[in-house]
């Protein structure tokens, strides 16, 4: 862009300007150090020399006048310097003035306007952020390894997924800026609840005594996630305790304050959630699973339905029993059992039990025999999965070996007591996505599972991709309502080596902490240790 010759000539004279104040300070200072250099005058007497006749009065006249002519320099030198700093903050208004009148307006504007421009540019800036990052579509990735996971918090305690060797799985925030960054976002959440803007769908008629007002102890959980390059996204959920009614807000930081997305009334009330279980075998894991789903399911959540597709005919007549009993002594009858006389082959049996339901839309959750899930886990299935829009891929809270996380005792705890979040006693199973939550014509949409996946594994990842690929939202974060417990596992030889690499992985990730398989590699070590040490022990003893 040139510049206006205006703008030339007023910087040449500024230029030539500065270039006359410096001359003249070198000017002061070169005539200071003159003045003030010691006199060299020939006629001059050394004392003790021939001036020693002159006597004291000489010397003392001469002192006085060197004083006098130095003060009246200093003092025409502060004159000078006043009058320095004076011109200085002349030419400085001057320049401020010729800039203003350079360019008095910008398209039209005065400098008011110009701010008021700037202040509507800063705010398209922010908005095109939130149209960036994935808030409210989903974003086509390349793999599952693209997707950014939530972490999931409450009012107290973050559930994260990084952890490395020193973080917990489930902690309090220990950082002073996260934990006020997580408590200025509840209240964010509640000021938009209590004060809804004419876009959030409240009547206007409704005064503020007519509505519910909410507080921190009605916010349930939380998740949040960062868009390294656009800011970080927020889903909050907040109930009252004897409501049905949950109310989401979602927020978003765009690396600024905060701005409200949107915030919504979401009724689950009557949202049927149908619990697809496939099984083969193992009869004993789907009765503790039974016991389960009756504490939750049918004396608590009240709102599901369980489909069991069984593979094979040894122990299916066992699984009838189990599913008759529980209906004669709780009255549930909300059940499907589906029979298939094949190999066991997971995709295969999710497939068919998504299209056995006959009763148009539903909520799917896709379940192993071997998680255990509680009923608040069943309502944020619910609230993070919406037909059309996103589907919910939670990770799951792993429990490793009891026989080795509960060695110092007799023998392990229940099942209940082992269901806690430590660095010890599990893992975040970030890298299963079996466990998920979906509605079942966005199941049917994307094609369903792989069907020629065999045996173990990979089925699972192939449906994740076909989601990342589209453009759903998937939600992905930890929730503190998701166990899988140890098991036994059992890699078949039959594997293809890819399927074989995942369930060795899985296995050797299942078995126990990084801390107590060091202790188990290095056993024999410590005992020969603690031998050493028994035995030094004795000799001083004896010496």
């Amino acid at each position: 862009m040139r510049m206006p010759r205006r703008g030339l000539v007023i910087q040449a004279r500024t230029r030539w300007l500065l270039v006359g104040l410096a001359l003249l300070f070198s000017l002061i200072l070169l005539m200071y150090l003159l003045e003030c250099a010691p006199q060299t005058d020939g006629n001059g007497s050394l004392p003790g020399v021939v001036g020693e006749s002159m006597g004291k009065e000489y010397y003392q006249a001469l002192l006085q006048e060197q004083e006098e002519h130095y003060q009246n320099r200093a003092t025409s030198l502060k004159r000078q310097i006043a009058q320095l700093k004076q011109e200085l903050q002349e030419m400085s208004d001057k320049l401020k003035s010729l800039q203003e009148k350079k360019s008095p307006k910008v398209n039209g504007m005065n400098y008011q306007g110009t701010k008021e421009q700037t202040s509507n540019d800063l705010l398209e800036f922010l908005h095109s952020q939130i149209d960036k990052a994935e808030v409210s579509v989903g974003a086509k990735l390349p793999s599952e390894y693209g997707v950014i996971p939530f972490e999931s918090f409450t009012s107290m305690k973050v559930f994260q997924l990084e952890m490395g060797l020193t973080r917990h799985p489930e902690e309090k925030p220990v950082r002073k800026d996260k934990r006020d960054e997580l408590v200025e976002v509840i209240e964010a959440g509640l000021e938009v609840i209590n004060n809804p803007d004419e876009e959030d769908g409240q009547d206007e008629d409704d005064g503020v005594g007519d509505r519910q007002l909410y507080s921190e102890n009605d916010f349930i959980e939380g998740y949040y996630r960062t868009e390294r390059d656009k800011g970080t996204q927020y889903e909050l959920f907040y109930k009252k305790m004897d409501g049905m009614e949950y109310r989401h807000v979602t927020l978003f930081r765009p690396f600024g304050p905060l701005m409200k997305v949107k915030s919504e009334t979401v009724d689950i009330s009557r949202s049927i959630i149908n619990i697809i279980v496939p099984l083969a075998g193992r009869t004993e894991a789907f009765a503790q699973f039974m016991q389960n789903f009756r504490d939750v399911c049918i004396h608590q959540d009240k709102r599901v339905h369980l489909t069991v597709v069984y593979f094979g005919q040894d122990g299916l007549s066992e699984v009838k029993n189990i599913l008759e009993s529980v209906a004669r002594e709780t009255d549930f009858h909300n059940y499907t059992l589906v029979s298939l006389n094949e190999e066991f082959n997971r995709g295969r049996g999710l497939d068919m039990g998504a299209r056995a339901w006959e009763k148009g839309e539903v909520l799917m959750f896709f379940c192993d025999v071997d998680v255990y899930f509680t009923a608040e886990f069943l309502n944020s299935c619910r609230l993070n999965a919406e037909p059309g829009k996103k589907v919910f891929y939670p990770v799951v809270f792993s429990l490793y070996n009891p026989a080795i996380v509960y060695a110092n005792q007799d023998i392990p705890p229940p099942v209940e007591q082992q269901l806690v979040h430590k660095k010890d006693s599990g893992f975040w199973r970030d890298f299963g996505f079996g466990m998920t939550c979906q509605y079942r014509t966005d199941f049917l949409t994307v094609g369903g599972f792989d069907l020629e996946v065999k045996g173990w594994g990979g089925e699972d990842v192939h449906l994740y991709r076909k989601y990342l690929h589209g453009d759903l939202m998937v939600v992905r974060t930890p929730v503190p309502g998701l166990f899988h417990l140890w098991h036994e596992k059992h890699c078949a030889d039959e594997l293809t080596p890819e399927q074989y690499r995942m369930c060795i992985q899985s296995k050797a990730m299942n078995e126990a902490s990084h801390s107590h398989l060091g202790m188990l590699v290095f056993r024999d070590e410590i005992e020969a240790h603690l031998r050493k040490q028994a035995y030094r022990t004795n000799s001083e003893a004896v010496g």
